[in-house]
């Protein structure tokens, strides 16, 4: 069964960096296409970024540059380096295979304060 832990949120101020990560057990980390989602309190789930087994990397239009993915492999880990954080980012990040078919985990809590 696969098993999704995220962690590495926190309450940080506007501008601040933070980094995520996802440790992934019981799947094929290697061969599979993953994904971090966010959502928002009252808001749908969206996704947020997503890195290819090729390590070809995407993220949505409100990223504006602020968010690096990666993975490594070798760890079974799946990373997001936020460089400057906004009050609007402030959600629960969750990591899934993209198009969010595994269980999902419980999440990491990020707190943006103005």
């Amino acid at each position: 069964q696969v098993q999704l832990v995220e962690s590495g949120g926190g309450l940080v101020q506007a501008g601040e960096p933070l980094k995520l990560s996802c440790a992934v057990s019981g799947a094929m980390f290697r061969l599979s296409n993953m994904a971090w989602y966010r959502q928002a309190p009252g808001k749908q789930r969206e996704l947020v970024a997503s890195i290819t087994t090729r390590h070809n990397t995407n993220s949505a239009d409100f990223v504006q540059g602020r968010f690096t993915i990666s993975r490594d492999n070798a760890k079974n880990t799946l990373y997001l380096q936020i460089h400057s954080l906004k009050p609007e980012d402030t959600a629960v990040y969750y990591c899934n295979v993209l198009g969010g078919y595994w269980s999902w985990g419980q999440g990491t809590q990020v707190t943006v304060s103005s």
